[in-house]
């Protein structure tokens, strides 16, 4: 179910990377447009993608391309349809690219799309500058992440009693 402020904003989500902030540490998240075919947003709307393995890079010439993004072919497609693993542009301003470019090039620094959504008709990509987490970062988390559950299912029991 979209939250309220999703819809506000004419947000339909298609897909969102959970494994992203378990991951990484997220630094700095960045909205851009995405350079598409007409299959690939037919496919899109369906809502059908996946940003399990995708990941973005810069390239020499100062543009952005996320890799690795399964978008899957469309079902009604011809034989003209659109290679699902391609690599896709992503839309920014060149003064974003350059402080993003600056910030990657530090090390351990790397660019991980977290969701894909419409907004306003027009599909956009959020990435995240992030870092990597250590096993031990992961450790803390998931301790943190039980005990929340635990207190959440004590106060449900008192209430409940």
């Amino acid at each position: 179910m979209a939250k309220k402020s999703e819809k506000k904003e004419g947000i339909k989500l298609i897909a969102k990377n959970r494994r992203a902030r378990f991951e990484y540490h997220l630094l700095q998240v960045v909205e851009a447009g995405l350079v598409l075919t007409g299959t690939e947003v037919k496919s899109l709307r369906d809502g059908k993608a996946s940003l399990e393995d995708a990941h973005a890079k810069i390239t020499s010439e100062g543009e952005i391309f996320i890799h690795d993004l399964n978008i899957p072919e469309y079902t009604h497609g011809n034989i003209m349809n659109h290679d699902p693993k391609r690599k896709r542009k992503l839309l920014l301003k060149r003064s974003e690219i350059r402080k993003i470019e600056a910030k990657v090039k530090e090390k351990g620094v790397t660019l991980i799309p977290t969701m894909l959504y419409f907004k306003k008709g027009w599909a956009k990509v959020e990435i995240a500058l992030a870092e990597g987490k250590k096993l031990y970062d992961k450790r803390q988390d998931m301790k943190k992440k039980d005990a929340r559950r635990e207190m959440d299912r004590a106060m449900t029991r008192r209430y409940k009693d």
